[in-house]
């Protein structure tokens, strides 16, 4: 999972205008990064002008995919993430920076700003934060640890019904199972025995 860019920019009436944006191109080789950096930023100005206001939009481009959030104030932010990266995160994310953009940064500059004349220093750390979707967004975190915990439940049953013997051991002894379940249990377990393959 990974994230690849992270920009903001200011829907015009004919064009977008790029404010700010971060890059992690470290998985690329130094000779493609400028490149790879260009076709991101004319994908994200593009989205950005085709999606229109207050909307939300996931595009695959290849092996990528470009989530965009367009705010009815006309900001709008996309994150280009591999396929793997949750979709969720993303836009959580693409809430968080346009709502502290907008907080640090007067509305008034962006018709007209650009990288150079934004004073806005968050958005390496935003994409840095969320590089891992377990860390920066507790609701993936939740979902982890109880995707592992399932994980662990599944393979402690699995190995106790691996053990015939010891399973009908504690069906005999088991209090919580009345006579009828206990007979229904042995009949299913000879049932099933008959056909195994020796």
């Amino acid at each position: 999972m990974k994230l690849y860019s992270l920009s903001i920019l200011y829907k015009g009436a004919t064009k977008a205008n790029l404010l700010k944006a971060a890059y992690d191109l470290s998985s690329f080789s130094f000779f493609q990064r400028s490149s790879v950096q260009e076709f991101m930023t004319f994908t994200s100005a593009l989205i950005v002008e085709r999606t229109t206001q207050g909307s939300r939009a996931s595009v695959k481009e290849q092996e990528y995919l470009c989530h965009v959030y367009v705010r009815n104030d006309n900001l709008g932010a996309v994150v280009i993430a591999d396929t793997e990266y949750p979709q969720r995160v993303c836009f959580t994310l693409l809430d968080k920076v346009l709502e502290d953009f907008s907080k640090q940064v007067d509305s008034i500059d962006w018709p007209s700003g650009s990288p150079e004349t934004i004073n806005y220093k968050a958005l390496d750390i935003h994409l840095a934060k969320y590089q891992n979707p377990r860390e920066a967004d507790a609701m993936t975190k939740v979902q982890a640890e109880l995707d592992e915990t399932k994980i662990i439940l599944h393979n402690t049953m699995e190995s106790l019904l691996e053990r015939g013997e010891k399973l009908d051991d504690l069906v005999a002894k088991s209090e919580h199972l009345g006579n009828q379940s206990k007979a229904f249990y042995k009949t299913a377990r000879k049932q099933n025995s008959c056909c195994e393959i020796m």
